[in-house]
C-alpha cells in the first residue's frame, strides 16, 4: 500500500530490534491506523509485554502526538484529560511514530525494557525500516 508502513519494512524493523535488544522484549509495528503489520515476542519476553507493545504501536500511530512518551506528558496532571482517551491507548514510553516524506505511515513499539530504551530501540527500528521517527 501506498503511504503505509509495508510488511518489508515492519519485518525490517522488527529484526533490527531482534539483533540489538540487551534483552528479551517484544515489538509491534502498526500502519497509519494503529493496525498491526507484524509483531513478535523474544522467547524469555514476558507474555504480557507484547500486548504492551501493540498498545504503544496503535498510540502512537493514531494520536496527535508523536510518542507515547510526548501524550503522557501532554496530559500529565490531567486526570480528566487522561480519561477522555481511546481506551487502547498506552502511556508508557516506547511508542514511537514512523513517517516517509514528512507523513506518519505507522508506528513501532516496543516493550519489556525500561521506558527510554523501549523506546530508544523503537526509534532505532524505524530508522532500520528506512523510516524516519518523531523528532
Amino acid at each position: 500500500m501506498d503511504g503505509v508502513v509495508t510488511h518489508e519494512q515492519a519485518l525490517a524493523a522488527i529484526r533490527a530490534t531482534l539483533e540489538t535488544a540487551r534483552a528479551p522484549v517484544s515489538i509491534a509495528v502498526a500502519d497509519d491506523h494503529g493496525e498491526l503489520v507484524a509483531c513478535v515476542a523474544m522467547d524469555g519476553a514476558a507474555r504480557d509485554t507484547l500486548e504492551n507493545a501493540r498498545r504503544k504501536a496503535y498510540t502512537a500511530a493514531r494520536s496527535d502526538a508523536t510518542s507515547t512518551r510526548a501524550l503522557a506528558e501532554k496530559v500529565s496532571g490531567s486526570s480528566t484529560e487522561l480519561a477522555s482517551f481511546d481506551p487502547q491507548f498506552s502511556f508508557f514510553h516506547g511508542g514511537v511514530a514512523a513517517f516517509s516524506d514528512g507523513r506518519r505511515v505507522g508506528a513501532v513499539g516496543v516493550s519489556g525494557l525500561p521506558g527510554a530504551e523501549d523506546e530508544r530501540l523503537a526509534v532505532a527500528a524505524i530508522r532500520a525500516a528506512g523510516l524516519e521517527p518523531a523528532d
